[in-house]
């Protein structure tokens, strides 16, 4: 491979990666429920406000979303950030009793995703 098909190609990646950090629309974003039909007024627009309003909604809505796949087909299908779907799929060993300990999982795998994204050149 030449060397500006790999400049090329890795530009293309970083682009993608960078994208994974910007802001959808409010339709696009994540709406937090804490059950079927009952919304809870929250919704993220992007990555790092995802974190943070995933920190101000009950666990019980954690656990809701994570259960059902959400957060992860968000993040597949608005963000197109396969990885971080994939690192929230592999979390593994919460019962019902430790919903707070499901939230803090998933928002220290977003915090370091984010880490990663902004570190990327």
């Amino acid at each position: 491979m030449s060397k500006i098909t790999v400049a090329k190609k890795q530009s293309l990646a970083v682009s993608q990666t960078k994208n994974f950090l910007r802001t959808v629309s409010y339709e696009n974003g994540f709406h937090f429920y804490t059950g079927i039909g009952k919304y809870s007024g929250l919704t993220a627009t992007s990555l790092s406000e995802f974190v943070d309003k995933l920190q101000k909604v009950s666990a019980d809505s954690a656990v809701f979303h994570f259960r059902r796949g959400d957060f992860q087909k968000w993040f597949r299908n608005i963000i197109g950030d396969e990885l971080v779907a994939k690192r929230i799929d592999q979390l593994q060993g919460w019962s019902d009793s430790s919903a707070e300990n499901l939230r803090k999982d998933i928002v220290k795998a977003l915090e370091i995703r984010i880490a990663e994204l902004i570190l990327i050149p």
